[in-house]
């Protein structure tokens, strides 16, 4: 994930540059507002760590301005206003997360984590609307299917919605284990494993409208089949 730092110390960017860079993220250190706000325009970010007092603007100012064009780009402070009234400030203005300096390392890389598996799932919510016939409901975290919520362990869920957000579309191993589980080391066998059991769980066999076929060497890939057919899409029996 790519993690925009507004810091106007450079020890202490550096620093948080550091702990995010060895879990996994990609960084970008930015000492003035009007910096971060300008490379917003052309650079995608999945969070921002925002410092309140900087030499041109506030960091609130920061997080007002962002939130007028990406409401969902999860934000978290990292300052050392330790009033309660500047974290009710912060939070109200859209911040997902206040930390206090001194920061610790692994406390920050937790409430990274944390605000970025909302943001992705407040940024999935409208791209799941209509998956016949699932009722997915992100914010519960929750699948229906035949009017019965089925019961999914938190990386059941989280590896369904990936496939019915790419329905005709390989997902590499690779790729399921970084949006699943992110940095955290997961063998094959478990992957596997969770894929077997959405396949069942969801019902996700030809004579129920779908193919969830092993890509031999590469991933998966979740396919519709004609009800009238109960073949095996051509695309998959090929890869399989």
């Amino acid at each position: 994930m790519r993690v925009a730092i507004l810091e106007d110390d450079p020890s202490q960017g550096e620093l948080v540059s550091l702990w995010l860079q060895r879990a996994g993220h990609d960084t970008r250190v930015f000492t003035r507002g009007e910096e971060l706000l300008e490379s917003l325009m052309s650079e995608p970010f999945d969070a921002l760590l925002l410092d309140w007092n900087l030499p041109d603007m506030s960091g609130l100012e920061v997080l007002q301005r962002v939130r007028q064009t990406k409401p969902l780009l999860s934000a978290i402070f990292c300052t050392a206003r330790a009033a309660e009234d500047d974290a009710v400030k912060a939070l109200q203005a859209g911040a997902d997360a206040y930390l206090r300096k001194p920061l610790r390392c692994m406390e920050l890389l937790e409430r990274v984590q944390s605000v970025l598996r909302r943001g992705r799932r407040a940024q999935q919510f409208e791209q799941l609307v209509g998956v016949e016939p699932f009722g997915v409901d992100l914010e519960k975290r929750t699948i229906v299917l035949d009017n019965e919520v089925l019961d999914l362990t938190t990386k059941d869920f989280d590896v369904a919605v990936l496939f019915l957000r790419n329905i005709g579309r390989m997902l590499r191993r690779d790729q399921l284990r970084q949006s699943v589980w992110g940095p955290e080391a997961v063998s094959s066998r478990t992957l596997d494993t969770h894929v077997s059991r959405i396949r069942k769980k969801l019902k996700l066999s030809c004579e129920h409208g779908w193919h969830l076929a092993a890509v031999y060497g590469h991933g998966y890939i979740l396919e519709r089949v004609e009800m009238h057919s109960h073949s095996v899409p051509a695309r998959a029996a090929v890869l399989a």
